[in-house]
């Protein structure tokens, strides 16, 4: 006898061969995942960052004692907030796996961020300790977070330990006004060098930590555009890596599987796919600390990587380098594109350069984060964003009635999983406005055709998704309006051939002011980051509103259009 399923999956029987959707999940906390393949593998090679080697039984060893450290020096117990504020090292992964096993809660930064971004981040987490490097481009904001007052405690850990010895010297001798000197600062009485607390050598108490307990708390923007904390729990985290493991199929495995983790941890891509999905299963993960073509190059021709997560952005910057570039991605049999869309001429301009797979995928920050992929052994459908992940539902509802709609009609995309987050950080309205009856909502519209692949075709939310980092209209238009010769401003995402889009700011002069778009570059240098600063700035008499009285943006995208086809 053939009974219906309660929720239809036309995914299913459409599903890559060896893909089970109700396949078991390990819901094991990372922490105690990672710790037992430091002890499994313990002489097989963790980490590789810039040439130098973390074996996982060092790695293990680090974790350990950093955790004891947290928990007995430091006052770290379950659910107190520690945020990390570093570019990729070994640093990073033993202080996201300490702080965890400590019971604490990762609060993951961006480097990049300003100074009012990250005491809006780390603030508003509740953060009591920040863990950073001794580079003066973490420490000083660090240091001014302490002086602030947003944490309690600093931690810093020496960057020219995660070297290997030769670049170390080299790197004190070119680049030693690059670092920072915390015995010399203001708030040395508050701060902790992270050796010092390793060389103590204490063994962390054991901790209680249920499925529900907050491991991350993750910055996002989720469907209003306004950034807010993300509440991952342990077996949201956990729910992921096994669903990825399992559409994996084994080629996270050791011993061939080395990933080149370029992408920064304290994305939730790179978080999950670079460091928690390879770490926990014994493979070698490649770090670099950024994209930077010479480094990255060397790296894989040293190193031969098999798997490469990357953004589009990265992705097309590797394209443009040409026939010139095979031999040396000749190691790589899959990339995994995520972040942001993958456009159709970098998908073909990367097939001119690799044969590797390119398997592009989708999610979010709440959903810890993926949700579709595409199929990693064989090929999937162009422009599909692949199918949902064991264990995961997806529904389309139409944004106009409010109703679940069928295959191949457009609504609002909305998932149900064990990797969907528990909700915002204090924030139960946002929470309630992006959950419909238990299903998340994503905010992304698009569709499903009939063999169950994912097709992405708009976006109801204002984020603007530059490089495949979260840019927010509304942080841009509050600093183009602290000029006293704005009037109003409305920013709006356009498409861009290397970020895969871009913010443009049109600002409304106030009466009698003539400031120009050097004049607002000038003043927003050093207020917002880098992928925040406008690409243009196109001033104008009035800005187009809605009926009622709100800033048109779709009307600002139509006149962006014409303006592009009118200069090509």
């Amino acid at each position: 006898m053939t009974t219906t399923p309660a929720f239809p999956r036309p995914w299913v029987a459409h599903y890559p061969p060896g893909i089970v959707w109700d396949t078991p999940l390990d819901l094991t906390p990372v922490h105690t995942q990672v710790l037992a393949a430091c002890t499994e593998h313990a002489d097989r090679a963790a980490l590789d960052f810039m040439g130098k080697i973390t074996r996982y039984r060092e790695l293990g060893d680090a974790i350990t004692r950093f955790s004891g450290a947290l928990q007995k020096l430091h006052g770290v117990k379950k659910g107190t907030r520690v945020a990390l504020l570093m570019p990729n090292t070994p640093f990073f992964v033993i202080a996201y796996y300490a702080v965890l096993r400590a019971g604490g809660v990762a609060v993951n930064c961006n480097p990049l961020y300003t100074l009012a971004e990250l005491e809006h981040v780390v603030g508003g987490a509740g953060a009591e300790i920040l863990i950073t490097l001794d580079l003066k481009v973490t420490f000083d904001k660090a240091e001014a977070l302490v002086r602030g007052g947003h944490v309690r405690d600093l931690i810093v850990a020496p960057f020219l330990k995660a070297l290997p010895p030769v670049k170390a010297v080299l790197f004190r001798a070119a680049k030693s006004r690059d670092l920072a000197r915390p015995d010399n600062s203001p708030v040395r009485e508050r701060i902790t060098l992270y050796e010092t607390l390793l060389a103590k050598g204490l063994s962390p108490e054991p901790v209680e930590i249920s499925a529900d307990d907050i491991a991350v708390q993750q910055n996002t923007g989720g469907t209003t555009g306004v950034p807010k904390g993300a509440m991952l729990s342990h077996a949201n985290v956990a729910a992921n890596m096994s669903q990825i493991d399992a559409w994996a199929d084994g080629r996270f495995y050791p011993p061939h599987a080395r990933i080149l983790a370029v992408l920064p941890f304290f994305h939730i891509f790179a978080m999950t796919v670079c460091m928690n999905v390879p770490l926990c299963n014994g493979a070698l993960v490649i770090m670099l600390p950024r994209y930077e073509q010479k480094m990255f190059l060397a790296a894989v021709r040293r190193t031969q990587p098999t798997i490469l997560p990357a953004v589009p952005t990265l992705i097309h910057a590797l394209s443009r380098l040409g026939e010139a570039i095979k031999p040396a991605l000749a190691s790589i049999s899959l990339v995994i594109s995520g972040g942001a869309a993958l456009p159709l001429e970098v998908r073909a301009a990367w097939a001119r350069v690799s044969g590797a797979l390119l398997a592009e995928g989708y999610g979010l920050t709440e959903a810890s984060p993926v949700v579709c992929c595409a199929a990693l052994k064989v090929p999937g459908k162009p422009l599909s964003v692949g199918q949902p992940l064991p264990h995961t539902d997806i529904r389309f509802v139409d944004v106009e009635t409010g109703k679940v709609v069928g295959i191949g009609q457009r609504g609002e995309v909305q998932v149900k999983g064990p990797q969907v987050m528990a909700g915002y950080f204090r924030n139960d309205d946002a929470t309630a406005e992006t959950f419909d009856h238990g299903w998340l909502r994503t905010g992304d519209v698009g569709f499903m055709d009939e063999d169950g692949y994912v097709f992405l075709v708009d976006r109801l939310k204002d984020i603007i998704i530059c490089s495949g980092f979260n840019v927010y209209p509304r942080v841009i238009e509050e600093a183009l309006l602290s000029h006293p010769g704005v009037a109003e401003v409305n920013v709006i995402g356009v498409p861009d051939s290397y970020r895969g889009e871009a913010p443009v700011a049109y600002v409304k002069p106030r009466a009698g002011n003539s400031a120009t778009e050097s004049e607002m570059r000038a003043f927003l240098a050093d207020k917002l980051n880098k992928l925040e600063q406008p690409r243009e700035v196109i001033f104008r008499a009035d800005l187009p509103k809605t009926l009622v009285g709100k800033h048109d943006k779709k009307e600002l995208r139509r006149d962006y259009e014409s303006r592009t086809a009118t200069s090509a």
